[in-house]
């Protein structure tokens, strides 16, 4: 009796040892990997590391028993240095997750990675909806928004206002074509018509000649396929080539809290825009947004609001599962309602795609704004499914014909 005893918790203590080695490295380490000094840095940058850290936090540091870590990189908008970064953390410094990574081209080279090594990529900051489509991973998921939903967004509404000739003013890289082509389509749709389109260098600082020739074109609307710094620079030399005044309207097809705040109210003032998160929602966004600007000194960005709710979704699914193993995180994470300040009742699909509400978005004009960071009047909420194409439609070939 006392020898089977003995034997029962002998087993019983090996039972322990092998769940507490189910985290390896007996660290849950997330790498935050964005831009950090460029055109994306304000609406992501290290807001998004802050945002993880806070993730961490509410989980009290630990997860499964053991500590969480949060290491950053700057990707400085480059693919190959994206790539190397994510293969150094995986190979050499034991990071088990990889999340946010503005810029699509570099998100693309990331999920490469990712999927390769077998570890699980959140991104928020990254738009082309190619990431749960042809280009999808069984350990990638796309947290905040994507150009499917901005294009059905803020495209069909400015189509449906009367917005029926659009011009693309268009940032030459993954993300801006497929912003691009997404919103034509949605305009095509809704019997608008695309008279032209320019492409312009990531970055660029003059907009001059693309603005001319949008100006020139006669269009009912630009639509500006860029973000961060580019969105920014476009809309201020647009003002001072009086292209609104003249009766064209600039439709940004992907703007940030931070960029309305950069550019001034007096400027973005009317814009249409397309947003998975404002601060301003309800108690909820507005106690956690001022908990992060306690410690940033800004408000949130949909992007660094999409981070923390990515990770805490992640660490609790680690925890659920009691192991860091990505086949079975990615597993649990799927089976996992999202319910916290950024998304409530949503959904991941078999192709990774978080499946959540966004909100149509109009610029208040100054005299409408009660303070600093009081800028959007949010105009309709659109039904995730709605904005999201479903996991058939999106032609990812791990879920073809998964709804």
């Amino acid at each position: 009796m006392i020898a089977r005893f003995l034997a029962g918790a002998a087993l019983a203590a090996l039972s322990a040892g092998a769940a507490q080695a189910q985290v390896s490295g007996d660290v849950v380490r997330i790498g935050v990997l964005n831009d950090r000094s460029g055109l994306y840095a304000d609406l992501g940058g290290e807001g998004s590391a802050v945002a993880a850290r806070m993730a961490a936090e509410e989980m009290g540091g630990k997860v499964a028993g053991k500590p969480i870590e949060v290491v950053v990189a700057d990707h400085q908008n480059k693919p190959d240095i994206g790539s190397n970064i994510a293969r150094q953390w995986i190979d050499q410094d034991g990071v088990d997750v990889i999340a946010d990574v503005p810029n699509s081209g570099v998100a693309l080279a990331v999920q490469e990675v990712t999927k390769d090594k077998n570890r699980i990529f959140l991104i928020s900051g990254a738009a082309t909806a190619a990431l749960t489509g042809k280009s999808c991973s069984p350990v990638g998921f796309h947290w905040a928004y994507d150009t499917t939903a901005l294009a059905r967004g803020t495209g069909n509404a400015m189509v449906k206002e009367g917005g029926k000739t659009w011009f693309f003013l268009t940032a030459d890289y993954a993300f801006g074509h497929q912003l691009e082509a997404d919103t034509a389509a949605v305009v095509k749709q809704n019997g608008g018509e695309v008279v032209g389109t320019v492409r312009h260098p990531l970055s660029t600082q003059d907009f001059s000649s693309f603005l001319l020739q949008a100006q020139a074109s006669g269009a009912n609307v630009i639509g500006l396929a860029n973000a961060g710094g580019d969105t920014i620079n476009s809309i201020k030399q647009a003002s001072e080539f009086g292209i609104t005044q003249g009766g064209q309207q600039l439709a940004g097809l992907l703007l940030f809290l931070t960029d309305v705040h950069a550019l001034g109210l007096d400027k973005a003032q009317d814009l249409m825009l397309t947003t998975g998160f404002y601060w301003d929602m309800d108690d909820q966004t507005r106690a956690w947004s001022k908990a992060f600007e306690g410690k940033t000194g800004a408000k949130p960005t949909m992007v660094q609001a999409g981070v923390y709710s990515a990770v805490r979704h992640y660490l609790k699914a680690v925890e659920a599962a009691g192991t860091d193993d990505s086949g079975a995180v990615a597993k649990q994470m799927r089976s996992m309602p999202v319910n916290d300040m950024f998304a409530r009742n949503a959904k991941i699909l078999p192709n990774g795609r978080l499946i959540h509400d966004m909100y149509l978005a109009r610029v208040k004009k100054p005299s409408e704004s009660k303070g600093v960071w009081d800028y959007y009047e949010i105009v309709r909420t659109i039904p995730g499914d709605d904005a999201y194409a479903s996991a058939a439609e999106s032609g990812c070939p791990l879920v073809a014909g998964k709804p």
